[in-house]
C-alpha cells in the first residue's frame, strides 16, 4: 500500500514518521505489517516543517499532574465548546494525552521542566488546572516540529518539498491517488491507496490571522470536491492578543497574570466574566473587539508588567517568553515596563473535514488529521492547547489503523445521531458574467461579515457576492470555494453559539445543539459513518510498539 501524507505540520510529521518507524521495525522482524504499507509519501508545498504548528506558542494540554485526570481535562474540553463537543472523543482525546506526550518526548522533543525536574505546567483559559506543557517558553510548536522534521528526514519514506495536492484522484467513490504540481507548474500523477490530509486550518482566510499564508483551508477544498462530507465550518475562534503590528501573544501569558485594560488603562474583563482574562477566548475575544468599538481604538493593552515583577524582571520575562519578548521588542516595546497593543485575529478552525479520532473520512482510503479535520473534540470552541494534542492524538490512532488494515476496509457506514446533513453550495460556479476576485477583496469581505460578530443580512448579501464571483489569482480559487462553505455555514446556525456570535440572534437556542455537517451538492446524501472511539490506539512510547491498535466500539451520536 502506498500512503501520501499531505502537509508537514505536527499531525502529518508524526502520522508519516510512525508508518515509517513501525514498517521498518516490523520489516526487520519479519513482520507481515512491511506487506501493507510499502511505500510512504510526505508533500508539503512548503518546507518540511512548514504550516501552522511551529507557529503554536501556548503548548501541549495533558493531564500529567497528580492534581489533574483525563476526566478533568475531558471536563474543561466539553464546557469550552458550548454543547457540541461529541463527549466520548473528548473523553479519548484525553485519556491518550499522556502517552502522546511520552511518545513525544522518546522522539526528542524536550518540554521544559520545574526546578524539581518535572515537566512545567502552565495555566491557560479556561483549564481548571494548570496542564500545559511548554517545550522552549513560547516556542512548543517550533521545538515539537523542528525534532520530529529530524527523525523524518533520516526515516525510510520519500519527502516532496515545494510540491502542493491539486487534486484528489478517485475511482469507483474510492481514493485512487491525487495530483501534484510543483513550483514550475509540473504536474503529476501520484497513485496511492490512502492519502492522509494534515494541510492545516483556514484562518487565512482574513486579513488578519496568527497563521501563515498557507492556512487556506486546501484540505477542506480539496475533500470537499473529492466527495467528502465537512463539518462545523461556521466555528472560527479569533485569538484575542495579537500584537497590533502583527505577531501572536500567547494565553500563556495571561495565564501567568498578564491583564487587558482599555484605551483609558482601565481593566475591562472583570466586568465581562469571573474568569476575567482567562474566560473562553470567544468571550475575550469579543470584549476586546467591542472595547475597540466603543472607544474608537486601534487595540486594547496588554499589562505583563506585574508578571515581570514577580518572574524577577525583565531578564526573566525573555526567558519564560522568548518568542514574543523577541517580538515585542523588535516593535519598539520593553513589554516589562510598558504596555503592549493587542488586537483580536483569526486563529484556529473547529470546522474541517468530517472525520472521527482515527482520521477516517467519508471517502474511503481518504483521512484528515489535525485542524484540517473536525473530530467533534473542540465543538464551537476549541479550549486552548487542545489543537497541538489532537494533531498528535489522530497522528498516533491514524498510523496505528492503517498499519492494522488495508485502507479500502476501514471505513464502516455508521450513521450518527444528532448530526443535521445539509446540502453544500456549488463550490465552482464560472457563469458567464461572474465578477472577479482577488484575494485581498475576499478577506476584507470576509473580515467584515464573517468575523467576530455576524448579522444574517450582510450573511446573505455576502452568499451572493460570492455566488456571483469567479477567483482571479491563484489562492482565491482555494479560498472562494471555502468562503462559499464558511458563509452558508453561518447563515443555516441562527443563534449564537461559541466562537459564531450573530448580532441578530445573540443567544444559543437549545433546538440547534448540534452539529451541521455539508455534503457536496451533487450528491445525494448517503448513509454516514459515526466516528469510533476506541481504547488508547498505543499508549507505549517504545516505537517497537507504535503498531498496536485496538478494536474501535460503536458510540453514542454527538452532544
Amino acid at each position: 500500500m502506498h500512503v501520501i501524507v499531505v502537509g508537514s505540520g505536527l499531525a502529518g510529521l508524526l502520522t508519516a514518521l510512525r508508518l515509517a518507524r513501525a514498517s521498518t521495525i516490523q520489516e526487520s522482524r519479519g513482520g507481515a505489517a512491511v506487506s501493507r504499507i510499502q511505500e510512504i509519501t510526505l508533500l508539503t508545498a512548503g518546507s518540511l516543517g512548514s504550516g501552522a504548528s511551529p507557529w503554536a506558542q501556548g503548548g501541549v494540554s495533558a493531564a500529567v499532574g497528580d492534581d489533574d485526570s483525563p476526566e478533568l481535562h475531558a471536563a474543561d474540553t466539553v464546557a469550552a465548546g458550548a454543547g457540541l463537543v461529541d463527549e466520548d472523543a473528548a473523553l479519548a482525546l484525553c485519556r491518550e494525552a499522556p502517552a502522546a506526550i511520552a511518545e513525544l518526548l522518546y522522539l526528542g522533543v524536550e518540554f521544559d521542566r520545574d526546578a524539581s525536574g518535572d515537566l512545567a505546567r502552565g495555566l491557560e483559559a479556561a483549564h481548571s488546572r494548570a496542564r500545559v506543557l511548554h517545550a522552549g517558553g513560547d516556542a512548543t510548536g517550533a521545538r515539537i516540529v523542528d525534532a520530529l522534521a529530524r527523525v523524518v528526514r533520516e526515516s525510510r519514506m520519500t519527502v516532496l518539498e515545494g510540491v502542493r495536492a491539486e487534486s484528489i484522484r478517485t475511482r469507483n467513490g474510492a481514493v485512487s491517488g491525487l495530483v501534484a504540481i510543483d513550483g514550475r507548474g509540473e504536474r503529476r500523477v501520484l497513485e496511492a491507496e490512502a492519502v492522509v490530509l494534515a494541510t492545516g486550518g483556514c484562518s487565512a482566510l482574513y486579513p488578519r490571522t496568527t497563521n501563515p499564508a498557507g492556512a487556506i483551508g486546501s484540505g477542506v477544498v480539496l475533500a470537499h470536491a473529492a466527495g467528502a462530507m465537512v463539518a462545523d465550518l461556521e466555528f472560527v475562534q479569533f485569538h484575542p492578543t495579537v500584537l497590533a503590528g502583527g505577531g501572536l501573544v500567547s494565553e500563556a501569558v495571561r495565564g501567568e497574570g498578564a491583564t487587558l485594560l482599555d484605551a483609558r488603562g482601565r481593566r475591562f474583563m472583570t466586568a465581562v466574566d469571573a474568569r476575567a482574562e482567562l474566560a473562553p477566548r470567544d468571550l475575550v475575544a469579543r470584549a476586546i473587539a467591542r472595547t475597540m468599538r466603543e472607544q474608537g481604538a486601534d487595540s486594547v493593552l496588554l499589562d505583563a508588567r506585574g508578571v515581570a515583577a514577580r518572574l524577577g524582571g525583565a531578564a526573566a520575562l525573555a526567558r519564560r517568553f522568548p518568542t514574543i519578548d523577541a517580538l515585542v521588542r523588535r516593535a519598539g516595546i520593553d513589554w516589562s515596563r510598558e504596555l503592549v497593543p493587542v488586537t483580536p485575529a483569526a486563529h484556529y478552525a473547529m470546522g474541517g473535514v468530517l472525520a472521527d479520532l482515527d482520521g477516517r473520512t467519508t471517502v474511503p482510503g481518504l483521512f484528515a488529521v489535525g485542524e484540517t479535520a473536525a473530530t467533534g473534540v473542540h465543538g464551537a470552541n476549541r479550549l486552548a492547547s487542545n489543537s497541538l494534542l489532537e494533531a498528535a492524538v489522530t497522528a498516533r490512532r491514524l498510523s496505528a489503523r492503517l498499519l492494522e488494515a488495508p485502507a479500502s476496509t476501514i471505513q464502516e457506514p455508521l450513521i450518527p445521531r444528532g448530526v443535521v446533513v445539509e446540502s453544500a453550495p456549488a463550490l465552482d460556479r464560472r457563469m458567464p458574467g461572474a465578477a472577479p476576485i482577488d484575494a485581498a477583496t475576499l478577506r476584507a469581505r470576509a473580515w467584515e461579515s464573517l468575523g467576530l460578530e455576524r448579522d444574517g443580512t450582510q450573511l446573505a448579501v455576502l452568499a451572493q457576492h460570492l455566488a456571483d464571483a469567479r477567483p482571479t489569482d491563484p489562492a482565491t480559487e482555494t479560498l472562494l470555494p471555502l468562503a462559499r462553505l464558511v458563509t452558508a455555514a453561518a447563515l443555516a446556525r441562527t443563534e449564537s453559539r461559541g466562537a459564531h456570535w450573530r448580532s441578530d440572534a445573540p443567544t444559543p437556542v437549545a433546538a440547534q445543539a448540534h452539529r451541521r455537517v455539508w455534503a457536496p451538492a451533487e450528491q445525494a446524501v448517503p448513509e454516514l459513518w459515526r466516528p469510533a472511539t476506541a481504547a488508547p490506539a498505543t499508549t507505549a512510547a517504545d516505537p517497537a510498539d507504535l503498531h498496536a491498535s485496538s478494536t474501535p466500539t460503536r458510540t453514542r451520536g454527538a452532544a
